[in-house]
């Protein structure tokens, strides 16, 4: 590239920044992963481990912040984004005071900008610029998203734009915030501001949000779920609320990985939002995860693992710091990832839920109005550290296997799951990853190996081939055999010693469904019969 060329990228680019609104010292523009790791250091954001990772402390944050999230109340969104306990309304004044208390913050300060795009798909995809007042903020976002090549970033016009400044703190009584923290979505500005959190795991959500919000308009189904593809090109899906096993179950030596985390699913096929994984590493083993173990390398991000002092090892089983120890990387550390992250129209289907009452069995099979009724009602256990206050798993319902990040009601995401099943015959299963033989503190964990057992079966077909029994409580459809799996596990009743116990728990999880289900009163008829039967 000449000299003249450079210039004319860099005034268009320091064009761009004078329209925002924002006038720092310096601005480091898509930095190599090596500059970014020397500047963290540098700036004693982080240590270089054993592993060649870089390792980072949030502080107080170490999951997200529901309570602190918001989208602004306008024209654009009062009829089109299901408000109330999860998007909570925000009003467009307060929202640009915020924002000129963010730029005036960060004036004359050093920032770093990463320039790039989510999605895989170049039709769907969305240009993005996020901008960090840390190095390795910078660094997680250019290891999450989707970088741009040297010609793409040569002509890149962000339509969205990000702005995680950790050191700008709201006031409350004066910013109308929650908190100290916040996270807000402008849809109309295309505008998302956070401040108070060093948690990246913010910036990831709330983009996914943000694509969430917009691609239903555009006839593309979008999916909280991480996706594989097999050696003969058949595509499957992974949907689960973190801690479920989206990231440790679609990591498959036998298949090749599409994503972890966040897909959309249009008329040719699935692709991923994502260019890298956010996998949980709380009790991470080589033997049983190597995929993710050997891509903690140089590189990569790991969040709150507690690191020995003397060798620089990281610790991955010691949770004094939190629960939701983290670490992010490039989906090409994965071997034989897709690149670009590509798919057909999936196949299979599998809900990852995380039953602690340890009722639920762990597989079963779902027929379409089955699937519909079970994705609209998302049920699994938040587990411990991926927001604050989660201490043990606690049930809960989360549409969509989502709530958090679908902005719209449950039902338009449902009605575009049901039109994708039967226009590609997909086949939908309910994968318990939760608690067998009791509740949780009783029962314990189901193990990955039967877990992946299940999926290979269901992936193979091999689940096509044998006798179901059905589950009236729960109007369930359960294999009475699996390959690699102990049989009387498929029936959780036979692993609970107090019978009379295991009842009562399935009666009260069949009752939680129903009443939770209710919210849903525009549901048609045959997706409410879909669900647990209890009289």
């Amino acid at each position: 590239m000449s000299e003249n060329q450079k210039s004319t990228i860099t005034s268009k680019f320091t064009s761009q920044l004078e329209d925002f609104g924002i006038t720092p010292s310096v601005i480091h523009r898509n930095l190599p992963v090596a500059k970014l790791v020397d500047l963290a250091v540098q700036k004693n954001e982080g240590i270089v481990t054993s592993t060649g990772s870089l390792s980072v402390k949030t502080g107080k944050y170490t999951g997200r912040s529901p309570d602190d999230r918001y989208i602004v109340f306008d024209d654009e969104t009062h009829e089109n984004v299901d408000w109330g306990k999860v998007n909570h309304q925000f009003p467009p004044g307060k929202f640009e005071k915020l924002f000129e208390k963010m730029k005036n913050f960060v004036d004359g300060k050093e920032l770093y900008v990463f320039d790039g795009f989510i999605g895989a798909d170049p039709e769907n995809r969305l240009p993005i610029r996020v901008i960090n007042d840390h190095a390795w903020q910078n660094l997680f976002a250019r290891q999450l998203f989707v970088r741009p090549s040297a010609a793409e970033l040569e002509s890149h016009q962000p339509e969205f734009i990000l702005m995680c400044i950790n050191d700008f703190e709201a006031i409350p009584e004066a910013d109308g915030t929650n908190s100290n923290v916040f996270i807000i979505i402008d849809l109309t500005k295309k505008l998302v501001l956070i401040g108070g959190t060093r948690y990246a795991g913010e910036m990831k959500k709330s983009m996914f949000s943000v694509m969430n919000y917009i691609l239903p308009s555009q006839g593309v189904f979008p999916m909280h779920c991480s996706a594989n593809i097999g050696k003969n090109g058949d595509t499957a899906l992974f949907f689960g609320l973190s801690g479920t096993g989206k990231t440790t179950l679609s990591a498959d030596p036998d298949r090749m990985l599409i994503g972890d985390d966040e897909h959309g699913w249009s008329e040719k096929g699935s692709f991923n939002f994502e260019g890298g994984c956010y996998a949980k590493c709380i009790n991470l083993k080589q033997e049983a995860e190597p995929q993710i173990w050997d891509a903690i390398k140089s590189g990569a991000v790991l969040e709150n693992v507690v690191i020995d002092k003397r060798t620089l090892k990281p610790h991955f089983d010691d949770n004094s710091l939190t629960e939701n120890t983290r670490v992010a990387y490039p989906l090409d550390y994965i071997p034989g990832a897709v690149i670009p992250s590509v798919g057909g129209h999936p196949k299979v289907i599998i809900f990852l839920t995380a039953d602690a009452l340890g009722v639920l069995p762990p597989v079963s099979r779902l027929t379409k109005e089955g699937a519909m009724y079970h994705f609209m009602s998302g049920y699994t256990s938040k587990l411990a550290g991926t927001e604050r206050g989660i201490k043990e798993p606690k049930a809960v319902f989360s549409e969509c296997f989502a709530a958090p990040f679908m902005p719209r009601p449950a039902s338009v995401y449902a009605k575009m799951l049901g039109e994708k099943i039967n226009s590609h015959n997909a086949i939908v299963y309910l994968i318990n990853t939760g608690w067998s033989g009791g509740p949780y503190g009783v029962g314990s964990r189901i193990k990955i190996k039967y877990s992946r057992a299940m999926i290979t079966a269901a992936l193979t077909g091999a689940l096509d081939v044998v006798k179901y029994r059905h589950d009236d409580l729960f109007n369930l459809d359960i294999p009475t055999e699996c390959l690699n799996v102990p049989p009387e596990i498929l029936n959780p009743k036979n692993i609970w010693i107090d019978k009379d116990s295991y009842n009562l728990s399935a009666k009260k999880l069949a009752q939680m469904f129903i009443e939770n289900f209710t919210k849903f009163k525009e549901a048609p008829e045959e997706i409410r019969n879909a669900g647990p039967k209890f009289s």
